[in-house]
């Protein structure tokens, strides 16, 4: 299967603009994660780096297996395409969370400074979001809507 190409001469509407917001929020995530990490090892050194580059690695795992567990509850829901066995489903969505607690022990044993960027890397997709937010803004603006 070919990637759709885009003809910039045809205006997309809405329902696609909106369909890609998810992809764009995996993009910023990407982008915040290496420029934050360089920020925070020149602001504040290499221990709070490791933490936040460690948290924002936990982040964007968690973002992406929350994606597939809210796609499979859908599926099953709606009964379409293969069925995901419910046990499977809760059984990720815990193990998110004690993915999170297991690398702040860690981090927390290793190093005790880098638990606060390893805190602040959490918070990734909360500032991919406010990024695709502004991008929203920016191009509801630039249309005129």
């Amino acid at each position: 299967m070919q990637p759709e190409i885009r003809n910039p001469d045809i205006p997309e509407t809405g329902e696609q603009f909106y369909s890609g917001a998810l992809a764009r929020i995996s993009q910023f995530m990407l982008v915040l994660w290496v420029a934050l990490t360089i920020a925070a090892a020149i602001r504040y050194g290499w221990r709070p780096a490791l933490g936040f580059a460690c948290g924002s690695a936990v982040a964007y795992l968690n973002f992406h297996w929350l994606k597939r567990v809210v796609t499979a509850l859908a599926e099953r829901i709606t009964r379409g395409g293969r069925q995901s066995s419910g046990k499977g489903i809760i059984l990720r969505f815990v193990f998110r969370y004690v993915l999170m607690g297991l690398a702040a022990y860690v981090i927390l044993t290793v190093s005790p400074a880098s638990l606060h960027g390893l805190l602040a890397g959490l918070f990734l997709p909360v500032g991919a979001i406010a990024c695709e937010a502004a991008y929203e803004a920016y191009v509801a603006l630039a249309r005129g809507i």
